[in-house]
């Protein structure tokens, strides 16, 4: 759009041409008279001021706007029959329809700003029984996909209930033969004031369409200028990530980012959830094979463009939240309920509820999940998992219910964007001055009805480089996989007493601890899922849900007998419902899927450069066939947040049981932190005392104090339960930004002291721990061969006064120990052997022993 400034001498013109217009045409050319009767009240010629009104103003518009098409001025049918100018009814406004190619905030403001001046303008006119309505400017826009879909706007043009009378149109040159477009399409000769970075989406896509249509051999020198556009296209629609579009310019064809940009809707580009998803399936599809490409999707989707956040902010008030991040800390959290509140009552655009409504009636019943897609978000180096909020629609109530609540779960998301943990996180990573935008993507969600519920037979996250083995069997480069039964949101969070599958894709079937007591302890006991019939997102009970006529349920679950578990080949009686087992051993034992997983994470690894992670759901196609298969949908895919590559931690030989601090044989990882100097220790004993979850809660923000004060990666946190929890009652609640700046993560459990240990390779809070290097230990005491020093975390001083300022609840439940109170001269090595499937912290002088010599 042309920079061009609108004030009243504008319209002032636009009015003194209509009327010379008009007395050539009522007058004989005489402009005083023409003057004097709309003086006079003379409606009718008022009428024609407007009709020559509406003409200027559409070639006005296309003027400054190229994305403008058409102009119409459209009245209702009713009217049609009404002799023109013979009425003296009062006028009543100027009704233009504009066709663009996509609809424009800045068209939108434009609109606005010239509607004032027109008001301005006419009251110039001097009748005396002129009302607000005379000359009021009506404009609404429409997209090219609404006319020739003939639905919301667009049979504004060409309903036969609407009169729309073109006023303008633009000039469109004759499109050449076929001959002549044969011979003469490779000596493309582009203008010189061509400039792609200012024209719009829609012509830039039809330039490239047509270059990327011409055979490549015969492109020559036009090769390197549709790199170009697809590089701009890919900036302008998708991301503006340059790690992300050197990998993706490969991938997108011209075609891909033209079907990108018709199902976006807004401003904007589409964010970094939503651009994984699209480059990894570019990817696939071009580097698979039949049987793979045979093997995998994606969701139905739409994308709600970044800038609507802009517009929906500054429409409804809220900029006044913009400072949020540069707030302190307790401020951000105090703020964020009211903030909350406030964008969720806001209200949106029309001409984006227009949109959403026609996506919702082309979607029909189907439930929906509104997904966050920050400009930031799923990048290298900064996943933000988790950090945003997406929400589910069961979308079953009627149209405008539907509606209501599929604004307000997008409204909720753009909340997000100012969420403390979101800002938080930014601010440790240097990203606070960033420009955060928050887009949105729109998917079906995968699944299908079981009774009143619905949900997908899987769902998961996966990666393709195996950061823990459990058993020396297990190659890392095949992968890794969190399986879950129903919605993926379990395997993503570490919520309740509950665990995932966990796969490895190497050995699917190999379990950390394959005794039938173990596998049933380590099940899942809750599934997540939509109900149907209260329109609402529920957790249930397994035994509440499953039952014997569900139709995979032998890929899914096993039976407990008699301390064996069974795969069932018969029907399963209802008695025996309360034994089965979520282990998913018949899909990983009899079905491609783990292969088939397997091979989409290698490709994209390979292709990405990088080690990816990925959300998925599976299903069983046909559970009777043979061999059965299974269809993969792909959620989600980023670069994998991955410790850096490192040694093996050199254990010492022969330590004394007295230089060890602990040790530990679960699920280690490979590693070695040296000259640790501080422990952060939260004993279970008091923390558990603790009477409400707030008081738990509040322990966050004293250990997010010590983490700010204490030098990085001095030292380490040791506490009971699972770390990052959102129930208090498993573990300590921190955020990323409360323990960034610790070199590892130990979670105490057994009898008494915390619940039993889970990999938590695959949650949100593992991802942070990677991005952060920090190494995640458990230390479960029921081990025999556990060791931990107790004497060091219970009998020594508890120096958190030297460090911030506390009280005496704070003194008695978080204690900060320094290495040297225990052992003058002495600092703490952690060494993690993932081969040897050991971990030892150990006490080492801070100047070597020498050797005696003999």
């Amino acid at each position: 759009m042309l920079n061009t400034p609108i004030d009243q001498a504008l319209t002032d013109k636009m009015f003194d041409q209509a009327i010379v217009e008009c007395a050539d045409e009522i007058f004989a050319g005489d402009a005083l008279r023409m003057r004097q009767s709309l003086l006079q009240s003379h409606c009718e010629n008022c009428q024609c001021v407007a009709v020559c009104l509406a003409r200027l103003i559409g070639e006005y518009l296309g003027q400054v706007d190229r994305t403008v098409k058409a102009v119409y001025n459209y009245q209702p049918l009713e009217d049609t029959d009404k002799e023109t100018f013979e009425t003296s009814e009062p006028f009543v406004g100027i009704n233009l329809v504009v066709w663009v190619e996509r609809k424009s905030a800045a068209l939108s403001a434009l609109l606005e700003t010239l509607e004032s001046a027109l008001n301005a303008s006419r009251n110039q006119i001097g009748c005396a029984i002129a009302t607000p309505a005379c000359f009021a400017l009506d404009v609404m826009l429409v997209s090219d996909h609404d006319v020739h879909e003939g639905q919301g706007l667009g049979l504004l043009i060409r309903a036969a209930g609407i009169r729309s009378i073109p006023v303008w149109k633009r000039t469109i040159q004759p499109a050449p033969s076929a001959g002549e477009s044969e011979s003469k399409r490779v000596q493309m000769i582009l203008p010189e004031n061509f400039d792609p970075e200012l024209m719009p989406v829609g012509r830039l896509i039809e330039h490239a369409q047509s270059i990327e249509s011409i055979p490549p051999q015969e492109r020559g020198a036009l090769e390197h200028h549709l790199t170009e556009l697809k590089v701009i296209l890919i900036r302008r629609i998708i991301s503006d990530q340059l790690e992300y579009i050197n990998i993706a310019k490969k991938w997108f064809k011209v075609r891909d980012l033209a079907e990108i940009h018709r199902r976006k809707i807004g401003l904007g580009r589409i964010g970094g959830k939503a651009a994984g998803m699209m480059l990894a399936t570019n990817i696939l599809n071009e580097m698979g094979d039949a049987t793979l490409r045979a093997s995998y999707c994606i969701p139905e989707s739409y994308f709600l463009g970044s800038d609507v956040m802009y517009i929906f902010t500054a429409m409804n008030g809220f900029t006044y939240w913009n400072d949020q991040k540069y707030k302190p800390d307790k401020q951000i959290w105090s703020e964020y309920p009211k903030l909350k509140k406030d964008f969720e009552s806001g209200k949106f655009p029309p001409e984006i509820l227009v949109e959403l409504r026609d996506l919702l009636e082309n979607i029909g019943k189907k439930p929906l999940i509104v997904r966050s897609s920050s400009l930031l978000e799923d990048n290298f180096g900064t996943a933000f998992a988790g950090k945003y909020d997406s929400h589910f629609c069961p979308n079953q109530s009627t149209p405008e219910e539907n509606l209501d609540e599929l604004t307000k779960a997008i409204a909720g998301t753009f909340a997000s964007t100012l969420k403390p943990e979101a800002l938080l996180y930014r601010r440790s990573k240097g990203l606070q001055d960033y420009d955060e935008r928050m887009a949105i993507l729109i998917q079906v969600v995968q699944g299908e009805s079981y009774g009143r519920f619905y949900l997908p037979q899987g769902a998961g996250v996966a990666f393709s480089h195996n950061l823990y083995r459990w058993n020396p069997q297990i190659r890392r480069e095949d992968g890794f996989a969190r399986l879950v039964w129903g919605l993926g949101t379990r395997a993503v969070e570490r919520v309740g007493n509950d665990y995932p599958r966990p796969v490895a894709l190497s050995h699917p079937t190999l379990q950390p601890d394959d005794t039938p007591e173990a596998i049933r302890y380590y099940s899942q006991q809750y599934v997540d899922l939509i109900d149907l019939e209260e329109n609402t997102f529920k957790t249930l009970p397994v035994r509440d849900v499953l039952h014997p006529n569900y139709p995979v349920l032998r890929f899914i679950a096993q039976v407990d007998r008699d301390g064996y578990l069974v795969t069932p080949r018969s029907r399963v009686m209802e008695d025996e419902v309360s034994s089965l087992v979520i282990t998913f051993d018949e899909l990983l034992r009899r079905t491609p899927f783990a292969a088939t997983l397997s091979k989409m994470l290698r490709l994209l690894e390979e292709h990405y450069h990088n080690a990816v992670d990925m959300e998925f759901t599976v299903r069983v196609p046909d559970p009777y066939a043979l061999p059965p298969q299974v269809q993969i949908t792909l959620l989600q895919c980023r670069p994998q947040s991955i410790l850096k590559e490192a040694q093996a931690g050199k254990i010492p030989d022969h330590m004394n049981k007295e230089d060890i601090l602990f040790s530990t044989r679960f699920m280690v990882p490979r590693g070695q932190l040296e000259n640790i100097r501080h422990i952060l220790f939260v004993p279970p004993e008091t923390y558990y005392s603790l009477e409400t979850e707030k008081a738990r809660k509040d322990l966050g923000a004293v250990i997010s104090k010590l983490n700010a004060a204490l030098p990085e990666k001095s030292f380490i946190c040791v506490g009971p339960g699972r770390w990052g929890s959102l129930n208090t009652d498993l573990g300590v609640y921190v955020c990323y930004s409360d323990i960034c700046r610790t070199g590892a993560l130990v979670e105490i459990s057994g009898k008494g002291v915390g619940v039993a240990p889970e990999p938590s390779l695959g949650t949100h809070f593992f991802q942070d721990l990677m991005e952060a290097q920090i190494f995640p230990l458990a230390v479960n005491l029921d081990e025999p061969e556990t060791i931990l020093n107790r004497d060091f975390f219970y009998n020594t001083p508890n120096c958190i006064g030297n460090w911030i300022s506390c009280n005496e609840e704070t003194y008695r439940t978080v204690r900060l120990i320094t290495v040297t109170d225990y052992r003058s001269g002495f600092h703490l090595n952690l060494a993690m052997d993932d081969e040897a499937g050991q971990a030892v912290a150990y006490f080492s002088p801070d100047e070597p022993i020498p050797v005696s010599k003999e």
